[in-house]
């Protein structure tokens, strides 16, 4: 069976531009219903599906989204890799002056979120490996589409999730740093883990929209994020459709 790759749009990104809309799935799952109607179409001639992370419009707050649904309905249409767009903070210098980062690991600082299939209910539990997080394959696939696009990218980093949605306090990013996290966001987790569990390949592209708390020289604002995210999607979605073209399905 051939591949089929999906993507999921995170804060600024609740449509994909160059969509040809062939279909909406409305897939109700066993974990209720995903955050929006899953978007089957074509862009740069090739059929990708495409899910807005927090509805669309941008209402569900990152702790409330349904991540096992939106997983789930993912692979009931036979989604095989999942490419998760994240809007991110920068923490280290090795990630301040940048604005998209492929990350290669996570720290998971979140609680109380749905974060597997194997709860007791159903199959035996399993212990997935997560000792690598990302798909080796997306992220060079990644990395090759912003090179080509001459788009300068961090092809290492290390992603601390946080709970949200308020931002972090600036002894939260300290510790974080001293944690090893080189960027913050509060989406990265459950999400990467499930996708290993259905056995689905799985890579995040992140958009640095602001430096992290302590880390900038001004108060950050939500007008500020919004701007930074908005400049930022040009850059995300010159990646995806230069790694489209290189998708092999």
């Amino acid at each position: 069976m051939s591949n089929t790759l999906a993507i999921i749009g995170g804060t600024g990104l609740t449509q994909l531009e160059g969509l040809t809309i062939l279909q909406a799935h409305d897939v109700y799952t066993p974990y209720g219903r995903p955050s929006a109607p899953v978007l089957e179409g074509v862009i740069e001639g090739m059929r990708v599906l495409f899910l807005a992370r927090h509805g669309h419009p941008h209402t569900i707050p990152p702790h409330k989204v349904n991540y096992r649904a939106n997983i789930w309905a993912l692979q009931s249409l036979n989604a095989t890799d999942i490419i998760g767009i994240n809007a991110c903070g920068a923490i280290t210098k090795s990630v301040l002056d940048a604005q998209l980062v492929v990350p290669d690991q996570i720290l998971d600082y979140t609680w109380g979120r749905e974060h597997t299939f194997f709860d007791g209910t159903g199959d035996a539990v399993q212990h997935v490996d997560m000792s690598n997080p990302y798909s080796a394959s997306l992220r060079e696939l990644l990395i090759d589409g912003a090179q080509s696009s001459d788009i300068d990218i961090v092809k290492q980093a290390v992603y601390g999730v946080t709970q949200g949605p308020r931002l972090e306090t600036v002894a939260e990013i300290t510790r974080m740093e001293l944690d090893g996290c080189d960027l913050v966001g509060m989406t990265g987790m459950p999400e990467a883990a499930l996708a290993r569990e259905l056995k689905m390949q799985y890579a995040s592209l992140c958009v640095l929209v602001n430096p992290a708390a302590g880390k900038g020289h001004k108060v950050i604002t939500l007008k500020d994020i919004n701007e930074a995210v908005a400049n930022g999607m040009v850059n995300v979605l010159a990646v995806l459709k230069k790694s489209l073209e290189a998708y092999h399905y």
